[in-house]
Order: structure tokens, then sequence, then C-alpha cells
């Protein structure tokens, strides 16, 4: 099995106005993936972010604080799964739920090394 990276890209929770109830529901979803993903074994990890950043540019590394506005998506978080190929990493991230808030998913592989 090859690891995958699914890196969450949408809009900041705080921002959508959701009720507190609506915002439980929301949670609940994801916590029913990450069940999901679990029980089959193929959840290695993963975390949510906080919206606010810092980039280190140049070769002095110049502190800016974020978020970024030439970020149109904001990375809210990532998770770490186990999957044959490209197919099955694709079909896990079809039940991410932001979509029907307008978030989408990256999906990378990660790179192994001959000395690992």
């Amino acid at each position: 099995m090859k690891e995958f990276m699914l890196i969450f890209l949408g809009a900041d929770y705080s921002e959508l106005n959701m009720s507190p109830e609506e915002s439980q529901e929301q949670m609940n979803k994801w916590f029913e993936w990450v069940g999901k993903l679990q029980a089959q074994d193929i959840y290695t990890g993963g975390h949510a972010l906080i919206p606010s950043a810092k980039r280190l540019s140049g070769p002095e590394g110049i502190v800016t604080d974020g978020p970024f506005a030439e970020a149109k998506e904001l990375v809210g978080g990532y998770f770490v799964v186990k999957a044959k190929d490209w197919d099955e990493a694709v079909s896990i991230s079809k039940d991410y739920p932001d979509f029907h808030l307008g978030g989408s998913v990256e999906v990378r592989e990660i790179m192994v090394f001959d000395n690992e």
C-alpha cells in the first residue's frame, strides 16, 4: 500500500455563520468519516489547522503573517491514508464532508526515498 495526503481546502468555518447545532452536525460528519477510515485500517493520521499562519521566505527568513491574500482557499487540515493507487485514494476522498460548503480535496502521493 502507498500513502497519500488528502489536503482539505475551503472556507474558514468561523466565516460560514453556522449555528452551534450546524457546526456540531458538521463536526459529527468528520468524526464519522474518520471512524470509517479507521475501521478500514487506512487512516494513518491527520490534523485540523487553525487559519493563522507564518511564512518564512528568502535567505534572511523574512516572516510574514497570514492567512495570505493570494490564497483563494484556506488549507483547513489534512489526513494521511493508505491506498493501493491513485484511483483508490481519490475514491477515499469522495466522502469528504465539506464538499457542500464549497470545499475541495487535493490528493498527493507521499514520496518514499530509498533510504526509508
